[in-house]
């Protein structure tokens, strides 16, 4: 039987918002999970005690932007507009229905202005401490890997810009290695101040070496990102690390064009500060490099990593042909010949190089070199006795069935991100704002597991 309803629209009720949102709903598990009231705390030295207007309470404050980061809401506007219509955000913030929310303009300018980077931070380790205290952490192994995300900028609006070639972090302490390598082979140590000029004629003005980079006018601080079939955009990088439960446990923002195993030094040094007991560290081939194979060997702890493709051109021999003689600091080739040490360049590789006269008549020199003096030189890091190691770790069962899990940890993390949080872009401009953005992002991530795993350890749990 067809029935038409009555509309009812100017009709006036008597409603409690108390009874109006679900019992299980997940504001409501969110809300019971952590105490907001620690807000207070750390806002407190923020705000003039004895002038000024009254402000928004801060605790509403943090609880708006935490709803748009939740519910992957685009801008604080639309959530804003969201929350002045929807019973389960008004509950959550503690606005009845005929109170005006805040504008929009006023969060914005309180998360730029007033909220700094400490505060965020704050928040960020305050859900984390709370996940630990709960027993959910399980940071034996750590996930570490990076997402790019599309910045707020055009491509066409871009400047070719000369700017200072940033120096490695780890540049002094390989520095020093080449040097007593070199003493260790008769060779003379290289001069410091000669900008790579070991004649004794270069520049030692100590002026940084400048390279040129194409660079938005909109937004400067990102940077260009473009890969394999990804469209070429502006963007920023977030090199981020997670446990077995995929809380992320740290974050660092960079520019989209600085490579992973650049950025893994900041974001090392913050797993290392709150976690020194992790054990393991899972990456990609990125970050199978010399110095950060040696830097997590060297602490005691073991990195497993993926197989890295050998770049060798085809039709040549294999890589693993030459083979390195550790008792005579030789290398041996595919004819038996030996190719003997002859220097320690400055990016810290030894380079073995074979007698020409030996190569002249080789039955195979066309796989080989196509030197004309018919020298095949072949390099070896200084530290490549730690990649070995990562390589020798990737075949243990232990280590490889860690690594495996990537996908299920860091990779599903970047994806619910980009997928239910938008993470996708930003329409933040600015390394400080958009490395903001995306701690709360990622805090808001780690409240959202931490209260459904307790609501439901209390609700669905036997007994």
């Amino acid at each position: 039987m067809l029935t038409k309803n009555i509309e009812n629209r100017n009709q006036v009720e008597f409603v409690s918002l108390e009874e109006m949102v679900p019992a299980d709903h997940l504001l409501r598990q969110i809300d019971a999970a952590i105490d907001f009231n620690k807000v207070y705390e750390f806002v407190g030295d923020l705000y003039c005690k004895d002038n000024g207007r009254p402000s928004i309470d801060p605790v509403v404050l943090f609880k708006i932007v935490l709803i748009q980061h939740i519910y992957g809401i685009r801008s604080l506007r639309r959530t804003l507009e969201e929350v002045g219509m929807n019973m389960a955000y008004r509950w959550f913030i503690g606005y009845p229905l005929n109170e005006q929310v805040p504008h929009f303009s006023t969060v914005s300018y309180n998360f730029k202005h007033r909220f700094n980077t400490a505060s965020v931070e704050y928040i960020f380790r305050w859900v984390l401490k709370a996940a630990a205290d709960e027993g959910y952490l399980d940071t034996e192994a750590v996930f570490v890997d990076g997402t790019h995300i599309k910045a707020s900028a055009n491509l066409k609006k871009q400047a070719r810009k000369a700017v200072p070639k940033e120096a490695k972090r780890y540049a002094h302490e390989l520095f020093d290695e080449i040097n007593k390598d070199r003493e260790a082979h008769g060779k003379k140590p290289f001069d410091e101040n000669n900008n790579g000029n070991d004649s004794g004629s270069g520049d030692n003005s100590g002026e940084p070496e400048m390279i040129e980079k194409t660079v938005s006018t909109t937004d400067p601080e990102c940077g260009v990102f473009h890969k394999g079939e990804h469209k070429k955009v502006f963007a920023y990088e977030a090199h981020t690390a997670c446990d077995k439960h995929n809380f992320i446990l740290g974050v660092h923002v960079t520019p989209g064009n600085i490579h992973d195993s650049v950025a893994f030094d900041s974001l090392y040094d913050d797993i290392c500060k709150h976690y020194p007991e992790h054990k393991i560290v899972a990456a990609d081939s990125a970050y199978k490099t010399p110095w950060i194979c040696k830097r997590i060997f060297e602490s005691g702890r073991v990195l497993t990593s993926a197989y890295t493709r050998p770049k060798t051109k085809d039709g040549n021999h294999p890589w693993y042909t030459y083979v390195y003689d550790e008792y005579f600091d030789d290398v041996i080739c595919p004819e038996y010949k030996v190719l003997h040490y002859s220097t320690t360049n400055r990016d810290g590789y030894r380079e073995y190089k074979s007698r020409s006269y030996l190569c002249a008549d080789c039955p195979t020199k066309a796989m080989c070199t196509q030197n004309a003096k018919c020298e095949k030189t072949v390099t070896r890091h200084i530290w490549q006795r730690f990649v070995d190691m990562a390589e020798d770790v990737r075949h243990t069962p232990l280590y490889r069935d860690i690594y495996k899990l990537r996908q299920q940890k860091i990779e599903r993390v970047f994806a619910d991100a980009k997928e239910k949080h938008g993470m996708r872009y930003t329409q933040y401009r600015g390394l400080a704002q958009v490395t903001n953005w995306v701690k709360l992002k990622f805090a808001a991530m780690n409240l959202k597991k931490l209260a459904t795993w307790k609501w439901k350890r209390k609700n669905l749990s036997p007994g």
